[in-house]
């Protein structure tokens, strides 16, 4: 029934009906306003795209969740000082912006990161490098990040991909998808030191380079989780990276890598 139509029954001589008339206005309006907000929200998963919001991280404006876009000019990005997995000296460099607690990052690790790794990493035609790119809405994330710093410093870049791992894969994501509380309890599994763990995350001697990976996502662009830039590697560790953007199919990157390895 359309508000016009509800309108004019308004209208009717019925007493006891005009009793509940504004009731009934009010849900009908209701009622559209969600049944618009769920239309709206289908049709822009349809379209693969993530969270429309922008967040905030130590007032840093926060990247969105984004839908993937065409690959456009090279950008130069440096791999910084950030963890490598694979051969360091691979013709190919991939680096990823990512968010512990976004799902669309999750999904890229569970659904094409295996593929990749098993064909590219682990054949020492390709070497990653992750770097932090924490949502403000995401509130776990930050400390995520922080953690696998923390295990990075007890047993280098190995250590921290296995937290890492271990991260992506126990988190529901979307925030608070793993409690802050079983990040020592990760730690343990994978046989650090727990006490010099958890000193290491109270103490925040990583938050500063956090916020400086956020700061250098801005910088080149990336402005959605996970972002993925691809070059071929440098001796300066500053590749012509070709934009990705988005939780794509593992053909998507194999099209990037396989042009750059010829």
């Amino acid at each position: 029934m359309s508000v016009e139509k509800v309108k004019k029954v308004v209208s009717s001589p019925n007493p006891k009906f005009n009793s509940y008339a504004p009731v009934l206005v009010v849900l009908l309006i209701v009622a559209s306003f969600f049944l618009g907000s769920l239309w709206s929200e289908v049709k822009y998963l349809r379209a693969g795209a993530g969270q429309p919001v922008l967040g905030a991280n130590n007032g840093n404006d926060a990247p969105t969740q984004q839908a993937p876009e065409d690959n456009g000019a090279p950008v130069k990005v440096s791999v910084d000082d950030d963890p490598t997995l694979g051969d360091k000296k691979a013709k190919v460099t991939l680096i990823e912006f990512s968010d512990y607690e976004c799902p669309f990052c999750k999904k890229y690790f569970t659904d094409t990161y295996p593929q990749i790794k098993k064909d590219y990493i682990d054949t020492g035609k390709v070497k990653l490098v992750f770097r932090d790119l924490p949502l403000g809405f995401h509130q776990n994330a930050p400390k995520e990040a922080e953690a696998a710093e923390c295990a990075r410093k007890q047993g280098s870049d190995t250590a921290y991909y296995k937290y890492h791992d271990q991260i992506f894969t126990k988190t529901t994501s979307n925030g608070t998808g793993l409690a802050l509380d079983q990040l020592p309890v990760i730690a343990k599994e994978l046989g650090l030191n727990v006490s010099k763990f958890q000193q290491c995350l109270d103490s925040g001697e990583y938050k500063a380079e956090v916020d400086k990976d956020l700061a250098d996502a801005g910088k080149v662009g990336a402005s959605g989780t996970p972002t993925f830039f691809i070059g071929k590697s440098t001796s300066n560790g500053e590749i012509d990276g070709i934009k990705v953007v988005g939780a794509q199919p593992y053909s998507a990157f194999k099209t990037v890598i396989d042009e750059l390895l010829k």
